[in-house]
């Protein structure tokens, strides 16, 4: 530890998943930890598959130099949180969280009919398991629910070639109704241009975002691992739409994410679209995840200072990192 450099605490926590949650995860499973610096509080939580550092390693780095992206922004959560807390007062005052979209990990009509239920508009539908299964269930339940938009993940799980074939295969009012297809294949310029000449529908760009992703007509941020200031600069300057979303996380770092949908709100009005921040649903229920509410559009801010969650953060037992 560095001179000055304040301790650092970590708490361990293990989220069940109800399901499978992509495409290219066959984990249920998924451990993180909470960060406690200076009494502002962090989430750590790692997907692997599509690319994070393992979460000891992220915890090494957070030890030492910390360069991993995930782990700055785990620190930078805290550094906010703190500051709030300091003063007693929550992040989230005169600040309004925009609306979310529905998350679905699975074809399953009776959840899509609770969605509806819940006041949801348009659902997203983590695709790529079972492509052919999947387009049938589209093009069902687009004639099912006529006024439901649809967001599509495949987390670039399909070849440019076979995300066209679903895309193109898709009924024309199934496909009309896509809001977006994220991440239908590894991003290229080249490939992806070529792509949306073909499909016709809006592309989002999510794991590989960055201020050179010019192909695609959606940024996707996710506060976990970018820095959404950066990110919104460069959509704006390329006219793209720009959705914030968690990162299937715990829900510190889901609170986060909506946190910095609201911070960018006010930065830039009107940018944020319909987000992704409602996806505690996805996992068992537990003692956090009751303090954000029922599943519906509206984000449910936390009861407390900071982010929130002021008791149950107290009663976590905290481990000294360094």
């Amino acid at each position: 530890m560095q001179p000055n450099e304040s301790p650092t605490y970590i708490s361990r926590y293990r989220l069940k998943a109800r399901k499978f949650l992509n495409a290219v995860s066959a984990r249920t499973s998924f451990d993180g930890v909470l960060i406690r610096i200076d009494d502002g509080y962090g989430c750590i939580h790692t997907w692997p598959e599509l690319g994070d550092p393992p979460l000891e390693k992220c915890l090494a780095d957070l030890a030492g130099a910390r360069r991993w992206p995930i782990v700055r922004r785990a620190i930078r959560c805290a550094e906010y949180d703190r500051a709030a807390r300091q003063f007693e007062h929550s992040l989230f005052e005169e600040m309004e969280v925009p609306q979310s979209h529905a998350t679905l990990v699975g074809m399953n009509a009776a959840e899509l009919g609770r969605a509806m239920e819940a006041g949801f508009s348009t659902v997203k539908l983590k695709a790529g398991r079972d492509p052919q299964a999947e387009m049938k269930f589209l093009d069902e339940m687009s004639g099912e629910f006529p006024l439901l938009r649809w967001r599509l993940d495949f987390n670039e799980s399909l070849t440019p070639d076979a995300a066209a074939d679903f895309i193109t295969g898709l009924a024309d009012k199934t496909r009309a109704a896509m809001d977006f297809v994220e991440d239908p294949c590894p991003y290229s310029d080249s490939s992806w241009r070529a792509l949306h000449q073909k499909a016709c529908v809006p592309l989002a760009v999510d794991r590989e975002a960055s201020t050179q992703s010019s192909a695609a007509q959606v940024m996707v941020i996710k506060p976990a691992i970018d820095e959404p200031f950066l990110l919104a600069e460069a959509a704006i300057a390329r006219r793209q739409k720009v959705v914030l979303t968690s990162y299937m996380d715990h829900p510190v770092g889901q609170t986060f994410a909506a946190w910095e949908a609201a911070r960018l709100g006010l930065q830039f009005p009107g940018l944020p679209g319909l987000c992704g921040l409602q996806t505690h649903h996805l996992f068992e229920p537990d003692a956090f995840t009751e303090y954000l509410g029922p599943w519906s559009p509206e984000f449910t801010v936390p009861a407390g200072h900071g982010l929130g969650f002021d008791d149950l953060l107290d009663a976590l037992p905290w481990t000294r990192l360094h």
